[in-house]
């Protein structure tokens, strides 16, 4: 994970012989799970931060849940799981600023998924840490890649491997994707999930083989971690009307942020992956920038990807599309390390503004 901590979290630039004028130095090999990094790298950047608490209407709290808990997911018992979140917790508790509110103006940042960090019981079997299960925790609000039914947690942007540093450089992207020849009706980027006894990607992956060249499929199961290539799945995204957004391991997927900046049309199965998620970045009108299909009726062979889509007309194409390639500006995280200030608010913009709004 080290060398993606370069470039305050965004990893490494992309340099590639492929790349032509597609790429410029505002791309780089950025990890999911820097976005804490990232994070906090901005926040020593806000224009409105201050060291008085008394005046402040929300505390960070710069611990790397996300990073920490890592270390101790495989092969290691609760106690060392759950050690960190509770000598924060406890350090927290002594300091003067916890106590005018107990916590409540306090939030942090997980690149991890909040179930991640709700571990129910202390046998060593079970996944996470219970961190967001101890009391005085419970009070923090917690920006998460992917949230769940709890109140204070709130789901923000996977990041992705564009980090422009200028307002131009964000509408020229938005500009290029608009003139995109998309030659396949639809995509998909993903491994099979074989182990996952109730996933739609087994459907998915028939539908998108059987499409008669409709579909472009990129197998994360091959050799060579081809979808760990932003190129190559910019690449395919940008080739793609619409792109297939079945859960993986969770029911959200960096993917998702992946084919918006890419101008696709994201298809989801599970309401979980996008519409009860991103309440602050996305639209709640969802059929204004995507396509749903039902999972069950997919495993049920009462709908078929192919013709769900094609029935979608030009003219609602080109709409959910320019939605689509609107919403651009709102799900990357900029690149402020030169001081230069941003007139659109990109994805940290809105989760400071959604915090003080609490």
């Amino acid at each position: 994970m080290c060398e993606y901590v370069q470039n305050s979290g965004f990893g490494p630039r992309i340099i590639s012989s492929e790349a032509s004028d597609l790429w410029n130095s505002n791309w780089f090999w950025t990890n999911q799970f820097m976005l804490e990094v990232i994070f906090h790298d901005r926040m020593k950047k806000y224009k409105c931060l201050t060291n008085d608490s008394l005046v402040a209407s929300a505390i960070f709290v710069p611990y790397y849940a996300g990073l920490d808990l890592r270390r101790y997911l495989w092969g290691f018992n609760t106690s060392m799981r759950d050690s960190s979140g509770f000598d924060l917790i406890n350090w927290l508790k002594q300091k003067p600023q916890w106590k005018t509110m107990w916590g409540k103006d306090h939030f942090l940042v997980s690149s991890r998924i909040a179930r991640d960090f709700r571990r129910k019981s202390d046998r060593k079997s079970d996944w996470g840490s219970n961190f967001r299960f101890l009391p005085e925790s419970k009070n923090l609000s917690m920006l998460t890649i992917e949230s769940g039914p709890w109140e204070n947690d709130i789901a923000v942007p996977y990041p992705t491997s564009f980090h422009p540093s200028s307002d131009d450089q964000v509408l020229q992207w938005q500009n290029l994707m608009r003139t995109q020849n998309r030659p396949y009706l639809f995509s998909f980027a993903g491994a099979s999930r074989t182990r996952q006894k109730n996933s739609t990607r087994k459907e998915i992956i028939r539908h998108c083989q059987s499409s008669n060249k409709l579909c472009k499929l990129l197998d994360c199961n091959s050799v060579g971690h081809e979808c760990d290539d932003p190129l190559k799945l910019m690449n395919l995204f940008r080739s793609s009307i619409f792109c297939l957004q079945p859960p993986g391991d969770s029911l959200t997927r960096r993917s998702t942020f992946d084919s918006i900046l890419a101008g696709c049309i994201p298809v989801f199965f599970h309401p979980g992956s996008a519409y009860t998620q991103y309440l602050w970045y996305l639209p709640k009108n969802y059929s204004n920038y995507s396509v749903f299909i039902s999972a069950t009726d997919l495993k049920l062979g009462k709908v078929r990807i192919e013709e769900k889509l094609v029935t979608v007309s030009k003219d609602e194409v080109a709409s959910m599309r320019e939605e689509v390639i609107r919403l651009i500006p709102r799900i990357i995280y900029g690149d402020r390390r030169s001081g230069v200030e941003s007139v659109e608010e990109d994805a940290f913009d809105l989760a400071i503004k959604g915090v003080l709004k609490r």
